[in-house]
Formats: structure tokens, sequence, C-alpha cells
């Protein structure tokens, strides 16, 4: 069974005021790159293009999700 279709890739940020954020991706994790550009400030871009998909306070992380939705 394929799970890439139900379980989608997932942008998780910085908790703020104890809440994680999560952004779902259209692409598959390992699509992406992650690179701190300076001290706690993070960039995602995608592999491919070196689309800018995120730049903002970190860490942050590219992962599947556990649960489908």
């Amino acid at each position: 069974m394929n799970h890439a279709a139900d379980h989608p890739t997932l942008l998780r940020l910085p908790a703020w005021f104890g809440f994680p954020e999560e952004r779902a991706l259209p692409l598959a994790p390992d699509a992406y790159a992650l690179k701190e550009v300076s001290p706690d400030w993070w960039e995602v871009r995608t592999t491919a293009s070196g689309e800018l998909i995120y730049s903002g306070l970190g860490p942050v992380q590219v992962e599947r999700s556990p649960a489908p939705f």
C-alpha cells in the first residue's frame, strides 16, 4: 500500500505561544532542502528548482505526516 498519497509532507515550524504550526506541502519530503542561513533563520527550498518555500525562524522540519488526512 502506498501511503504517500494519504500521508502528506509537512513543514513543521517552531511553536508560537505553545502551539506548533504545520503546513502541508505538495511534494515528497526528499524534494526539499533545509538550510540554516544565519543563526535561528532557516530557508526551505525545492531541490529541483530552488524555489523558496519558507524563510523564517527555525529550526524547521520537513517530514511525512504520521497520520493520513
